[in-house]
């Protein structure tokens, strides 16, 4: 730096120069990082989230005794035979006879054991057109769908013998075979074509081959240590796939974000003029720095998701924490030595018509400078900053307005057509066995634990709950008892009232658990029977992640407010930032309804009938969009209080940071979009919600909130931005004003910054 620069202090600037001058040391490093990173993970192993850890309450009872019993439940199939008109009944011969080819077809593949026929079980619909032939896949349920084709084959051929009927199987290993063939590398295909599309956006943005590739391998490589580390921490947190996407989705937006931000800036101070050193000194202290701040921040975001005691919500606030963490640790390290040993070479592979020096040519044949920056920019902000109130109230108005349908919210677990609609023929199959046997198709499953299964208190209390599940109208039948003599376990299954129809199901679910268990089972001494299932599983979770939204929303905004207050040392600029956030998240909701709930634009995504938002979507979109967020807003207000701290006004330093900035964080939200718009294309609904809810967010929060919301709020605000009460002051100081400009000039009397 110059004689008269200031004497930068902050981390940034000292790990930027550090790295500067020990470049090959810094990339060294770097990669034995990520290196011994993999291999420790890979020789640790990942440790999966347990079933009996993935919720608490019942579900986590029933299944922590089925663990500690050690039983293996096999994968159940059921083949339904069905009357195609209304006079075949079970009873004639036509319907007997495709009873017993389907029994011999799946006996004869020899993958199946106990094989029972309806006329034994009694599971006959009341109509008496339907019937269900039941049986288990040997071996592994986890592995049962890779050695059910055999099954199908043989059920697909009688359905062949017997046209006049129908005849389908449905169960764990077919549905796990049919959308692993469907859907098993439509998410592995969104993740691998997300990097290209970063690339060719990069390419764009750079207009150089060398920079547009430094961002992507920052966060691939990113990605990699993470992996790495997660098998690791999984020995104390357990991990599973669900983590291990959404830790890709956010590496790949956060690792390229930060470099993107980092690798602009330095460029910038060479096109103004400074000396290659001199120009990544500068980056280190001013993007270095906002860098920092905003990936602590993220990271207190995603440890949000920690305070909510579901497993899997936990692996993903730690997997999405590290890959922050290490994205941000890259980016003011190696990003740095980098730049240093590339020098001009990063300017390599210039793609014609793209790249700045071109833009820079083009602006000043029209006699427009550099600070200039983007035209689109420059002229809303003229409105903006021309009008402030009108501005304000227009476009909170608009976000309020977007945000409203949120009220409205309808959460719920998907169910099988919901999620797939009638793309699959299984789901047909699915919703006639519902019909035909309401409840059948996902039964509630009562564990019971007892000294002595076989006690006569005890049989005696199985026989009152089968007979008082039925006759309290939470369940038509049958219940069925299946003994583990040697474990002392019973395993009872009841079909629920309601059948797919989750409300009624949940209140089938309530009468067995609070007044059929209490009046048979509860009055045995020593007896455990907690009740799981699908239907109470999403009881529970629902349970859990209702009892989870306050601390998380609470610990995700003291905690960002804080980190705020301390990196801008402005109660003003805290304050503003978080109801920011809120209103951008609002809007996100306010979309997601209104797409997915109320059917508005739904046939542009392919969402038709879903009619609810997934349960866990909120509660993760909040988490990630707040963290997300920060990116932009610390990086904009950094610039813009960067500008305030070298004498300009704060009506200048809001045209030059948000108009400087525009071309990065445009940048930045289109690479974000194309990644999280990829996930909007997925056939799952889920998946759908999520792809759209963040491709949505990110695309206001960098347009109307940074763009419009942003400056009017700070113009309205004057001098008012940068207030720190007397009684705060006390405060650490963690702003490191890193200006490494020249001596600023004189700032008019009455203007303070940062005091």
């Amino acid at each position: 730096m110059g004689s008269g620069d200031k004497q930068v202090r902050g981390i940034a600037a000292r790990a930027g120069g550090w790295s500067a001058r020990h470049r090959w040391a810094a990339v060294g490093i770097w990669v034995l990082f990520v290196v011994l990173a993999m291999t420790v993970g890979s020789a640790a192993g990942r440790v999966d989230v347990k079933n009996s850890d993935q919720l608490k309450g019942e579900t986590h009872t029933a299944a922590k005794i089925i663990e500690d019993a050690g039983i293996k439940e096999p994968a159940s199939e059921t083949v339904l035979i069905q009357a195609k008109d209304g006079r075949t009944t079970v009873t004639d011969p036509e319907f007997r006879a495709a009873v017993t080819t389907v029994v011999r077809a799946v006996e004869d593949t020899g993958r199946v054991t106990n094989v029972t026929s309806p006329y034994d079980t009694k599971t006959i619909s009341k109509d008496g057109r339907s019937a269900l032939v039941q049986f288990e896949m040997r071996g592994d349920a986890d592995t049962a769908g890779d050695r059910v084709e055999p099954v199908l084959k043989a059920v697909t051929q009688a359905q062949k013998e017997h046209e006049g009927l129908r005849i389908e199987e449905i169960g764990g290993a077919s549905m796990q075979k049919t959308f692993s063939d469907a859907f098993g590398d439509d998410f592995k295909q969104a993740e691998y074509s997300a990097v290209p599309v970063a690339l060719g956006i990069l390419l764009i943005a750079f207009g150089a081959l060398v920079a547009a590739l430094l961002p992507v391998a920052l966060a691939i490589t990113a990605i990699m240590a993470t992996m790495g580390l997660m098998g690791i921490v999984s020995h104390l947190q357990a991990m599973d796939d669900t983590a291990n996407s959404v830790m890709l989705l956010v590496g790949l937006a956060v690792g390229v974000d930060y470099c993107l931000f980092y690798l602009r800036r330095e460029r910038e101070e060479r096109a103004a003029g400074r000396d290659p050193g001199t120009a990544l000194r500068i980056a280190a202290a001013t993007s270095g720095r906002a860098v920092i701040v905003s990936g602590i921040t993220v990271c207190v975001a995603m440890a949000g998701m920690l305070f909510t005691g579901l497993a899997t919500f936990e692996a993903m606030g730690l997997a999405s924490l590290m890959v922050v963490a290490v994205a941000m640790v890259g980016s003011v390290t190696v990003l740095p030595a980098l730049l240093s040993l590339l020098g001009e070479r990063v300017e390599k592979g210039r793609i014609p018509f793209l790249h700045p020096d071109k833009r820079r040519a083009r602006n000043a044949r029209r006699g427009r400078t550099a600070e200039e920056g983007s035209r689109t920019w420059s002229a809303v902000l003229r409105v903006v900053l021309a009008k402030p109130a009108v501005s304000l109230v227009v476009a909170a108005g608009a976000l309020l307005a977007i945000a409203a349908p949120a009220l409205g919210m309808k959460t719920q677990n998907l169910t099988l057509d919901q999620e797939f609609g009638d793309k699959l023929p299984i789901v047909a199959t699915y919703n006639r066995i519902n019909d035909a046997f309401p409840g059948g198709s996902s039964p509630a499953q009562v564990i019971v634990k007892a000294k002595d299964i076989n006690a006569p208190g005890v049989k005696d209390a199985l026989a009152a709950f089968r007979t008082q599940a039925v006759g309290s109208g939470a369940s038509r039948g049958p219940v069925t008892v299946k003994l583990h003599d040697a474990q002392n376990v019973a395993l009872v299954s009841v079909p629920l009232v309601g059948g797919s129809d989750q409300d009624k199901a949940g209140k089938s679910l309530e009468l067995l658990r609070d007044k059929v268990r209490p009046d048979t089972l509860g009055k045995v001494e020593g007896v455990q029977a907690p009740i799981t299932g699908e239907v109470a599983g999403s009881h529970d979770f629902n349970d859990q992640l209702v009892g989870s939204v306050v601390p998380v929303f609470a610990f995700v905004i003291v905690f960002a407010f804080l980190l705020m207050l301390l990196s801008f040392r402005s109660l003003t600029v805290a304050i503003t930032s978080i109801v920011l956030n809120l209103l951008s998240v609002g809007a996100a909701y306010g979309i997601l309804v209104a797409v997915f709930q109320h059917g508005w634009g739904a046939s542009l995504v392919g969402a038709q009938g879903v009619g609810a938002i997934v349960t866990w979507l909120p509660l993760f979109l909040f988490v990630i969009l707040f963290g997300l967020s920060m990116d932009y807003h610390v990086f904009v207000v950094s610039r813009i209080r960067e500008a305030r701290l070298r004498g300009r006004t704060t009506k200048d330093a809001i045209t030059h940071g948000v108009v400087t900035t525009a071309g990065v964080v445009t940048s930045a939200a289109v690479i974000m979009v194309a990644v999280f718009a990829i996930f909007g294309t997925l056939s799952m609904q889920t998946m759908k919600q999520m792809g759209v809810g963040l491709a949505a967010a990110v695309l206001i929060d960098a347009t109307i909130i940074r763009g419009v919301l942003l400056p009017a709020v700070m113009a309205l605000l004057g001098e008012r931005n940068w207030y720190l009460p007397k009684w705060l002051r006390w405060l650490p100081d963690l702003t490191h004003d890193e200006s490494v400009e020249v001596a600023p000039p004189h700032v008019p009397e009455g203007e303070k910054v940062g005091v």
